[in-house]
């Protein structure tokens, strides 16, 4: 059913190089040399779930090969900078757990190290939150969450290290009383502690919008940590509630006919909004492994396949330049100073560019289609 899907991946595979891969956009777009970044860390961590789902070695083989030349014998990460205290850097280190399992390479293990010392050292809100990066002060966005949270609660597990979890949990209940707004049911991109930033509310610090792929981002690190820690684990609930009342409240969005949610969620049929890959794939992933799991209530297994066959349908396409996946925004944030565009604005999100290809949609695509084939199976 999914034919041109398994194609896509494989194009995926074959077509790219650790120097040169075909959906880092950013990358591409801005003539930048190789670094360690977040976006090529979405697309591991996506490879190993269709590693671990499938067993097929081929994926663990690309994986371990981009990884390798990433990464030098000392563990440090090609262009990495740790005084950047960039949240995104720690993204990519989920995949490295597995793979020092699976290839015993030390450098993998040195480089989870080298990016659990970042997040001891991390700055923090006088909440206790962690600054999104450096150039962010008092900044807090729901991507971190994703970018920091699993790798966080891996390592935690993996060490015997319960503060970890301890830590994290506390950092997602700051999150759910800054900037979930409950009329509706949706949280926002940032908060600023310090409500000082020119984006954010001076009385709350919140931004102004509701962007898709920051809640997208929410919810694939709520049921990845879900994922991961033992049913019976206090905290484990608290996250489940989180994600359940989040996902009952998004659905409403839902758009009817293909499934997908818009870009500024709320903004349904807006000039200039439409409906987007990237979020809308994290969304249904979030519900179809919690539905897998038994968190959620059997009927979001049903939604989000709607969304991942909306996807499917709409925005997966062969012609004659190929197999492509359309409908995903670029890149958007918040910021700093010196980038007055990133206002946090209606007009702001969907003046961003809308691509084919980028990591930020393939990614959790490939993710869901992992849940697809388990329904399937």
């Amino acid at each position: 059913m999914y034919e041109i899907l398994d194609r896509y991946i494989q194009r995926v595979l074959t077509e790219s190089t650790p120097e040169a891969p075909i959906w880092n956009l950013e990358m591409i777009r801005q003539g930048k040399k190789p670094h360690w970044n977040y976006i090529d860390g979405c697309m591991m961590n996506s490879l190993l779930k269709l590693y671990n789902q499938t067993g097929d070695e081929r994926y663990i083989k690309f994986i371990d090969e981009f990884m390798d030349f990433y990464i030098n014998e000392d563990g440090l990460p090609l262009g990495f900078e740790i005084e950047t205290y960039n949240l995104d850097n720690v993204c990519p280190g989920q995949s490295l757990f597995d793979l020092y399992k699976i290839t015993s390479k030390e450098k993998y293990k040195k480089c989870i190290e080298l990016l659990f010392k970042q997040l001891k050292e991390q700055p923090r809100t006088h909440e206790n939150n962690f600054w999104h990066k450096q150039i962010y002060p008092n900044q807090v966005w729901l991507d971190g969450l994703y970018m920091a949270q699993v790798f966080n609660v891996r390592y935690g597990l993996e060490n015997n290290k319960y503060e970890c979890i301890d830590d994290m949990i506390k950092q997602f209940e700051i999150v759910r009383e800054r900037m979930y707004i409950v009329e509706k049911g949706l949280y926002v991109h940032g908060y600023d502690a310090s409500k000082s930033i020119f984006w954010a509310n001076k009385e709350t610090g919140r931004s102004a919008n509701f962007w898709l792929r920051a809640m997208g981002w929410y919810s694939v690190a709520l049921i990845d940590i879900i994922g991961l820690l033992p049913e019976t684990d206090e905290h484990r609930k608290t996250l489940v509630s989180l994600l359940e009342e989040f996902l009952s409240e998004i659905c409403k969005y839902q758009n009817e006919e293909t499934g997908l949610y818009w870009q500024v969620v709320d903004k349904a049929g807006k000039e200039g909004n439409y409906l987007e890959t990237s979020g809308s794939a994290m969304v249904a992933y979030a519900m179809l492994k919690g539905a897998r799991l038994g968190v959620l209530p059997a009927n979001f297994r049903d939604l989000g396949k709607k969304t991942f066959d909306g996807i499917y349908n709409k925005y997966m396409s062969e012609s004659e330049d190929g197999l492509n996946l359309k409908g995903i925004c670029l890149v958007a944030g918040l910021g700093p100073y010196d980038n007055l565009r990133r206002d946090g604005s209606y007009e702001y999100y969907i003046s961003e560019p809308v691509v084919e290809n980028d990591a930020k949609g393939v990614a959790p695509f490939f993710m869901c289609y992992t849940e697809i084939k388990l329904l399937v199976h």
